[in-house]
């Protein structure tokens, strides 16, 4: 047996209102169907959703932010004008925008803290 790869992503956040960032901000759409817990995304090739913790899990507890130690990618068709976007309405960035080998790259926080990096090459 052998895993495959990414089949599913999902943050765990504080509030389900986080999705509304996720639309509003960055413009994704919500899939036909969503779990009482969760607001699944329709991205391709790998699903993605904000959802409730986990049993156990302790948002204010996580230290220094939740998903710390894990890069989360999300490819956009224009990341500089994202960024603008981003910075003027004062959405924390954390890596100005540079050119590199998956184009404009630039990462932001989101409502809960994790750090989110955007870029616009495949």
């Amino acid at each position: 047996m052998a895993v495959t790869g990414p089949d599913f992503i999902a943050l765990q956040v504080r509030d389900l209102d986080a999705a509304a960032f996720y639309e509003t901000r960055l413009g994704l759409r919500r899939a036909p169907v969503s779990p009482p817990d969760a607001v699944v995304f329709a991205t391709s090739p790998v699903p993605f959703a904000v959802r409730t913790p986990l049993p156990g899990l302790d948002l204010e507890a996580v230290t220094p932010r939740p998903g710390a130690g894990v890069a989360l990618w999300l490819r956009a068709d224009d990341a500089q004008a994202l960024h603008d976007d981003l910075a003027a309405a004062g959405v924390p960035i954390v890596a100005v925008p540079v050119d590199g080998p998956f184009g404009r790259t630039f990462t932001f926080r989101d409502l809960d803290g994790y750090a989110v990096t955007i870029h616009d090459q495949g």
